[in-house]
């Protein structure tokens, strides 16, 4: 009896994971023995959710589904099986309860999830390198309609196709490169080898331009254009170049080539030159110098900001356009220096130059500031303008005064809230409220231990509701009041108040309360005495505490809004392009930015690709202080050239371009056919390659349907219930066995009450089985998401109508052809399913449902044969399973994170297998041996460098990126080394701008071979066993 007993305890702690062993007991006591209703009844406790929580992951009751369409009123909060005495009962099965108000609840509590990931959705689609995997078509290289087309990376060339993009976007430069042309005397007669390199490169940008324009690529080649920078630009020492140098250079190219047009009517006037008139201010500079006052006027076309020690845009400003303090009055008798600058012309296009990078002494080398700088979608330049001089220092005399004044109200307030006149301080508040709770709290009373040592282990007294059966001949479901007459079943209330009066208290030894400390002995007049000073003096200090802080917050508000002069937003400039660098200061990549006119919204520029963005993607990856990603120039433009382009938009973005291609000269538009021509030629070659191929293997029921529901055509909704078919029954084909079990379970059910009623008993029993194991608190070596979809589905709280249809078509599987029993449930299963119509079930919500629990146990695949794999020392194989396993799992975990599996252990094996990889790679490398150095090559080209740049594209860890800046510290420690030939020197040189720069073109990884194990015990067996190794731990029994 006493072996019987352990085992049952055991058999207790392993469903409910509850270790109290008396505690077990009482509840198998008041359970009389029967260990089902036991669980029950701890599961119910234990689990200790909130009401909508629990009616989210219970089964409605069939209300709309095919199986049964009346709505029970009354059913229990938990399944339990029968047991075996009443097993020969068909009626003695009953579903969940699903009241209507928790539903309601359930349903908005998802609907923040659901916006979440909306907000996510774009940010998710538009992660570089997310096509790896897939074959090369055509769609991945022709343009999108009128969609702005990307450029292609020369090899370390980003910084090129950010600031191109960026000028290409302004409508008035795009025009004038477009119509730039010389007389034909002008050309003659240009001999300087600077002029003729001018001329070429603007004859190179008309052509670039133009296909930008109308090219049917997706995106195109700058190399032309780029060779003749190089020639300028060529560097042994910076494999990649700056923004702003660039910047700088091509302005100056462009207004020489300008300026050769402007010299046949007005020679040497520079004023006339279309990108001074563009690109060009200046501002005046007036200050005192030891004494001496001086003035001068400067001419400035990137004008350079500081970042550091600044938060946003408006106090750079500040801070550049006053250094020190001026006194006029006693000019020339101070030393003192200061200054002030002044805009005295603003251009259309200005442009702010963010100097985010300092010489750090000590390591003698460059370094990337990373602080946050916010800065705004529209600036007001009034405050800077020369014409608004004596205006401006009133009011900057005003905010100097309030910052005094603010500094003085915070100093007062400090003294209130850090009171003491020791180390530890507290506020006088808190500390006045603490003496009168002393002085007001009673002396400890002692407890009665016969009183603590009283505990109880209430029942419910109800009686057990009656349970559903499908027992008409058309299959639909009705109560049937039954009786079971040993209390197998526990039953609880369907109402909260009730629920709550059936807790189970385990018992426990009687134990003294601890007590606050209380004075001694204090009198009724010492008393009312201390208690009325102590809240008098309590209210007089928090009134003083919140004068204080309202007239701080008055004064913080006065100098924030000491710019809101209507009379000084008279000058607005709206925000065009953000030039963003990632990396450090000798390394990393560049993108942009440009805000489309015609289309109203922001879109990023990142080499080929143009996507889809938003201002709250570019706050994340401009202003810095998150990532080692930030804006490094800003470009603005006056409000008159953002009307002009808004004033030409007078169609569809399509109709603008066709007739900016129109106004082309014939030679421009000649070059724009020729290489659309070439493009249709080149794909004409690619389908020939293609047929000569030797076609794949066809792809998985999964992989087809997610292609399927991709595609777009008159017969679109034949292929999303075909999608769906696939996947609902590829799941049910995975989980036959557990289905036939609860087949053969019903043979009393069927020999005396009918196909339909074992049907009804064989679904509610294996719902129950489900819903248990879903409750089932989960431990690093079992997941029980691996061993049916259903846990899956309830753990995520799927919708009612879901879960049952699944369900559902387990039991109507075609595998399931054993005997005439299973045939026969088989048949009516498949007949219920008919019967569910599209108003009770949404077929689209089904399938993304499946999806995800598709794409669920492929991650969980990648993952184990990933750690398999590492495990075994094969790291090359193992990254890329490690890699897509992220990939994936990424796209589950934003819709919750139930959804995906752990998020970081897949990040901790793909650092680890990296890093491994990485030696491995950097051993062949230096061991100088001609095929080892090949092979170390072509691991770092075709596995880290992809690896590295997808990782990068994620919301990286600080950890990930630590390896990262370990495997490159790596590469770049074996330049210059004197063990070291210098071909391997001249390859190491080849490799490091690609290990560094973040492009996006040139790397491919391979999607790893499928692995598809049909049986959700070998997954299981593999997960436990894997886990165990990893987190060393005795391997768990699947259940």
């Amino acid at each position: 009896m006493m072996r019987d007993c352990q085992m049952l305890l055991n058999q207790m702690k392993e469903i409910t994971g509850i270790q109290d062993s008396a505690f077990l007991l009482a509840a198998l006591k008041a359970a009389k023995g029967d260990l089902m209703e036991a669980v029950t009844f701890l599961t119910e406790e234990h689990a200790q959710e909130p009401a909508q929580d629990l009616a989210a992951a219970e089964p409605s009751a069939w209300e709309g589904s095919a199986v049964g369409k009346q709505v029970p009123q009354n059913v229990s909060a938990a399944p339990a099986p029968h047991s075996q005495d009443n097993l020969h009962t068909a009626s003695a099965v009953r579903p969940l309860e699903s009241p209507k108000a928790p539903a309601a609840e359930r349903d908005a509590a998802e609907r923040p999830q659901d916006t979440h990931s909306a907000e996510n959705k774009n940010r998710s689609k538009r992660k570089r390198c997310e096509v790896w995997g897939e074959n090369s078509k055509q769609n991945d290289w022709r343009r999108a309609g009128d969609w702005p087309v990307g450029m292609k990376n020369i090899g370390n060339t980003c910084w090129f196709s950010a600031v191109i993009q960026s000028l290409f976007q302004l409508p008035e430069f795009r025009r004038l490169v477009l119509g730039y042309s010389l007389p034909q005397n002008v050309l003659e007669s240009c001999r300087s080898h600077t002029g003729k390199r001018n001329i070429a490169f603007m004859q190179e940008l008309q052509c670039l331009f133009a296909l930008m324009l109308g090219t049917r690529r997706k995106f195109v080649d700058p190399s032309a254009a780029l060779e003749l920078l190089r020639d300028v630009f060529r560097s042994g020492e910076e494999p990649q170049q700056d923004v702003s140098e660039f910047t700088h250079k091509l302005l100056d190219w462009l207004e020489d080539a300008f300026q050769l047009t402007v010299n046949v009517t007005s020679p040497g006037d520079k004023s006339e030159n279309p990108m001074v008139q563009l690109f060009y201010g200046t501002f005046l500079t007036e200050g005192v110098h030891e004494g001496n006052t001086f003035s001068k006027i400067e001419t400035f076309g990137q004008y350079p900001l500081q970042v550091n020690g600044y938060r946003n845009l408006s106090e750079c400003l500040e801070g550049a356009m006053v250094e020190g303090e001026m006194d006029e009055a006693t000019a020339s008798q101070s030393v003192k220096y200061g200054q002030e600058r002044w805009f005295t012309k603003l251009p259309p296009v200005l442009t702010f130059e963010l100097s985010r990078f300092e010489f750090n002494q000590s390591l003698g080398q460059p370094e990337k500031i990373h602080t946050k700088l916010e800065f705004p979608q529209t600036i007001y330049m009034d405050r800077y303008l020369y014409c608004n001089k004596e205006l401006i220092q009133i009011k900057r005399e005003e905010i100097k005064r309030l910052k005094e004044k603010m500094v003085t109200l915070q100093q007062k307030l400090e003294r209130y809230m850090e009171y003491g006149s020791g180390p530890a301080r507290f506020p006088l508040p808190d500390m006045l409220q603490y003496v009168l709770e002393f002085i007001t709290t009673k002396p400890a009373v002692a407890v009665s231990s016969a009183q603590g040592s009283q505990t109880t282990l209430l029942h419910s007294q109800a009686k057990p509701h009656v349970l559903d059966v499908l027992s008409q001949p058309n299959g639909i479901l009705e109560r049937t009041d039954t009786s079971t007459e040993d209390g197998a079943f526990f039953l609880a209330n369907s109402s909260p108040q009730q629920n709550s009066s059936m807790e189970l208290q385990p018992s426990i030894p009687p134990a003294e309360l601890s007590e606050h400390p209380a004075p001694h002995v204090v009198s009724e007049e010492e008393l009312n005495l201390v208690r009325t000073c102590l809240q008098r003096w309590r209210n007089e200090i928090k009134q003083d505490v919140q004068d204080l802080k309202e007239s701080i917050a008055r004064t913080n508000l006065s100098i924030e809004q000491m710019y809101l002069d209507p009379l000084l937003r008279q000058v607005p400039y709206r925000l065009h392009a953000v030039l963003v660098h990632e990396g450090q200061a000798n390394a990393g990549h560049y993108w942009a930015f440009i805000y489309n006119q015609p289309r109203k919204r922001w879109l990023k520029y990142n080499d080929i690709l143009v996507t889809d963005s938003s201002w709250e993607e570019l706050e994340r990856e401009s202003f810095g202080g998150l990532r080692n990603a930030s804006a490094y120039c800003l470009m603005y433009i006056s409000d008159q050239v953002s009307c002009a382009g808004a004033d030409e938009d007078e169609g569809p973005e399509a109709v603008q371009i066709q007739k900016e291609v129109e106004a082309l000269t014939p030679e421009l538009r000649h070059y724009i056919q020729e290489d659309n021509w070439r493009l249709e030629q080149e794909a004409e070659e690619w389908e020939e390659e293609q047929s000569c191929k030797i076609p794949q293997m066809e792809p998985s029921p999964a992989s087809e349907s997610q292609d399927l529901s991709s595609e777009s055509g008159p017969d679109q909704s034949s292929v999303c219930e075909q999608s769906v078919h696939s996947l609902s029954s590829e799941h049910a084909r995975i989980a036959k066995e557990q289905t036939a079990k609860a087949i053969a379970n019903t043979a009393d059910a069927y020999e005396k009450n009918g196909v339909e009623a074992a049907l009804c008993e064989a679904f509610h029993e294996e719902y129950s089985r489900l819903y248990l194991l879903s409750k089932e608190t989960p431990t690093p070596q079992n997941d029980a998401r691996l061993q049916h979809v259903l846990i899956y589905f309830l753990q995520n709280n799927a919708p009612q109508q879901v879960v049952e249809r699944t369900l559902l078509e387990q039991f109507a599987d075609k595998n399931l052809s054993y005997d005439e029993r299973s045939i026969s449930i088989m048949k009516v299963a498949r007949a219920k399913l008919r019967e569910i119509g599209p108003d009770d079930v949404d077929m689209e919500e089904y399938k993304r449902w499946h999806e995800d629990y598709s794409l669920f146990r492929k991650v969980s695949i990648y993952l184990l044969t990933g750690l398999e794999l590492y495990q075994k020392r094969k790291y090359q194989e193992s990254l890329t399973y490690l890699v897509y396993a992220y990939q994936s799992n990424t796209k589950l975990l934003l819709k919750g994170t139930n959804r995906g599996v752990d998020e970081s252990l897949i990040a901790l094996y793909r650092r680890k297998c990296l890093l491994k990889l990485n030696e491995v790679a950097a051993s062949l490398f230096v061991s100088s041996e001609e095929a080892r150095v090949s092979e170390g090559v072509s691991i770092l080209n075709e596995l880290i460098i992809p690896c590295m740049h997808l990782m990068n594209n994620f919301e990286i860890s600080r950890e990930d990126m630590d390896a990262i800046e370990v495997m490159r510290n790596h590469w770049c420690s074996y330049l210059g080394r004197e063990d070291m030939d210098a071909k391997l020197q001249l390859k190491l040189g080849e490799l490091l701008p690609r290990l560094l720069d973040g492009s996006t073109e040139v790397f491919v990884l391979k999607e790893p071979p499928k692995i598809r194990p049909n049986f959700p015990y070998d997954l299981c067996s593999r997960f436990a066993a894997v886990m165990e190794s990893i987190h060393g731990a005795s391997t768990v029994t699947v259940k």
